[in-house]
Parts: structure tokens; sequence; C-alpha cells
């Protein structure tokens, strides 16, 4: 029995000492969406995120195991994983989502998973966001960027927004709860695009004023005209992508020179462009970028329920030098 496994104790207790942990800092925070575990004790490599929507649901992540542990034993310790979350937190089995996130090889896309079109509303700084725990690996909000939401929206005020790779636009959320006076929301993604606006309108963001852009933001980026200007960019690309719809590959090791220059020639005297990235060996090129100024705010990004994974994301605020580079 699961039960049995002699690391169920000490898991549940883990999950239980964590949550008692965060508990006054999520209620000073208001924050309802978070990591409570990541892979605190190896032997037990999940992730764990809590999202309460209408009811608790728990998004349950297994790392994929090394192919040196049996499988056996792999299925053994995520068994006794999903049987600890629903002890500690006393949520019912049907609201713990379980995935694994496997290693993809290059060039492999993630498929859907599921195809139950099951939305359900979550809360973040005020602001009305849709999850889906089933549909897709991730669920539509990065947890990890809640800070640099956060830092969008502060900036955003009368300024006007373009959000790139925008996924399901809730950093454009956020750009327009701040008073952006325009936004656009660029992604290759017909039903990333579509869920942004719903996220958009759930907050009455509906306007002419706010632009949702269907397109391979690379190539975007390549006929975008100059004249076309925006004060504020969120440029937040994946570590590596290919698509049948894609000119190309992208890596963004190897492209985030381009990336950057062609990208902060949309951006106004004075503006500010903030990129990050989840490749967890990224290194800024900053020779190649000397004619911006580069400000790493990796760390001050990282929120405290994503400390022990300080690799999660690479932030950087990026301007126009004026004078000393």
């Amino acid at each position: 029995m699961t039960s049995r496994d002699p690391g169920h104790a000490a898991l549940l207790n883990r999950l239980r000492k964590n949550r008692r942990h965060l508990a006054r800092w999520l209620e000073r925070e208001g924050i309802t969406c978070y990591r409570l575990y990541d892979a605190d004790i190896p032997e037990y490599a999940v992730a764990v995120d809590l999202y309460q929507a209408e009811a608790l649901h728990v998004h349950l992540q297994e790392y994929q195991a090394p192919r040196s542990i049996p499988e056996e034993k792999t299925r053994q310790r995520l068994e006794t994983a999903v049987a600890a979350v629903e002890e500690a937190l006393e949520v019912p089995r049907e609201r713990i989502q379980v995935k694994v996130r496997r290693t993809r090889k290059r060039g492999e896309q993630y498929e859907k998973l599921a195809g139950t079109g099951r939305f359900h509303e979550v809360r973040e700084d005020g602001l009305r966001l849709l999850v889906n725990f089933t549909d897709y690996l991730d669920t539509g909000l990065f947890l990890d960027h809640r800070i640099t939401r956060r830092m969008v929206r502060e900036q955003a005020g009368g300024r006007r927004f373009l959000n790139l790779f925008a996924y399901t636009g809730t950093a454009t959320v956020h750009a327009a709860a701040g008073g952006a006076v325009e936004t656009t929301t660029v992604d290759l993604s017909r039903t990333y695009l579509e869920w942004a606006g719903r996220n958009m309108a759930l907050n009455g963001f509906t306007g002419a004023e706010h632009r949702r852009v269907r397109a391979d933001c690379l190539q975007w980026l390549r006929e975008s005209d100059d004249r076309e200007r925006y004060d504020l960019i969120f440029l937040d690309p994946p570590s590596f992508s290919t698509s049948k719809r894609m000119q190309g590959t992208f890596d963004v090791q190897r492209d985030h020179v381009w990336l950057i220059r062609t990208a902060m020639r949309l951006l106004t005297p004075g503006g500010l462009l903030i990129f990050s990235n989840n490749l967890r060996r990224f290194e800024m090129d900053r020779d190649a970028l000397a004619a911006f100024d580069l400000r790493d705010i990796t760390r001050a990004t990282l929120p405290r329920d994503f400390a022990r994974n300080p690799r999660i994301h690479h932030c950087w605020e990026i301007r126009r030098c004026l004078s000393g580079c």
C-alpha cells in the first residue's frame, strides 16, 4: 500500500510545514494561487501548485525520473505523493490533476492532453483570470511571474503596451488594469489568443484600444514598421520553439541578441523592455548588447514560494543607453 511507503510521513509533514510557513505571507499578500512544494525531498520529485477557484484545486507535476530508477519505484513514489497531498490538504482526488513534466527532445512540441474545455476562475491582485487544469501541460497562469506581472501593471500607466509570445495574455490584463492607453497582444496560437481575449473581457477590457494579433512573433517583429512604437514591452519567449506555422526554429540562447535588438527598435525613447525566459543555463550576451542598459532583476522577480528553485526564470529590464554604456 502507498500509505506504507516509508517516505509518506516525511512528505506529509513537509507539505503541512510548508503550508503553515507560507500562511501569513499568503494572507498578507492576498495570494490564492501558489507553489507549495517543489521536490523538497529529492525522492519525491514533484511540484505541487495550489489554485483557489470555486474550490481548492491541486496541479501536481512529476519531474521525469532518471532512467536508472526502476519504473515501479517511480510509479510508487508518485502514488505516495498524490496520497500525501490528498491527506495534507484534505482535497478529494478528483481535484488533484497529475501530469508528468518530461524532458522534450529538441523541437518536440507539447501536445494537447485533453479536450474538456473546463475553465476555472481565479484571482490575482484583484483581477479575474481563467485557468485550465486538464487540457494542457500548463494551466494558463505562470505562477513564477506573479511579481513580474505586478511590475508590468505598475509601469503601464499612460503607456502603449506590447506583449510578445503572450500566451494567455495575463500580463496584458495587468497592463490594462494599470492604465495602459493601448495594448497589443501577439501570439501564434489561436487557442491562447482566444483565452487572452476571455481574460481581458472578464476584467472589462474589451475596447478597440486592446488589440490581439495572431502571428509568429519572430516574423511579426521582422515585418513591423519602425513607426509603430511602444512605451512598455514584455518579451517572454520560449526556450526553444518550432512549428509548422513558424519559419525556421527559435533558440533563446542562440537568438536572444537578435530578438532583443529587434524588439528595441519598437521601443520609444525612455521606454522599458522587460525580457524573461526559462532556460536554466541562460547567459545574457552583454557585450553584444552593450548599446543598451541591462539590469538583471531575476532575484527581485522571484516569488517567495519559488525560492527553492532560483533558476525558474531569468528576468531583465532593458532600456536605451542615454550615456555611460
